[in-house]
């Protein structure tokens, strides 16, 4: 069974950074789609960064330039670098792994969701 795990949220003041972490523990040889969404309060949960077939990246337009999604195969972790934070930036961030490969090179789609971290950017 997946399982994810999200570290590297926290308080931060208008123009720094954060890096978020986000863990796939389980059977899995590679990750190969995951997405960072984030829901701020009354908000929909909205997709932020992509990253698909393992090296295309995508971002909503409202952090392109700021924000870069990455991998470390060797850890199975997938990171959201957040630079130059404002504070309509402050949700909660979550990771949902769509799509990663077995040692079989089997593609497995479970849809698995992290379980949030919080990001609050303010003065």
């Amino acid at each position: 069974q997946v399982q994810l795990v999200e570290s590297g949220g926290g308080v931060v003041q208008p123009g720094g950074s954060l890096r978020l972490s986000c863990t796939a523990s389980g059977s899995i040889f590679s990750i190969d789609t995951m997405g960072w969404y984030r829901q701020a309060p009354g908000n929909e949960r909205e997709l932020v960064a992509s990253l698909t077939n393992g090296v295309r990246t995508d971002y909503t337009d409202s952090v392109k330039g700021r924000f870069a999604i990455s991998k470390d195969s060797a850890k199975n972790t997938v990171y959201l670098q957040m630079n130059n934070l404002k504070p309509e930036d402050t949700a909660i961030y979550y990771c949902k792994l769509d799509c990663y490969l077995t040692d079989m090179l089997l593609r497995v789609c479970p849809g698995v969701w992290g379980q949030g971290t919080l990001v609050t950017v303010s003065a």
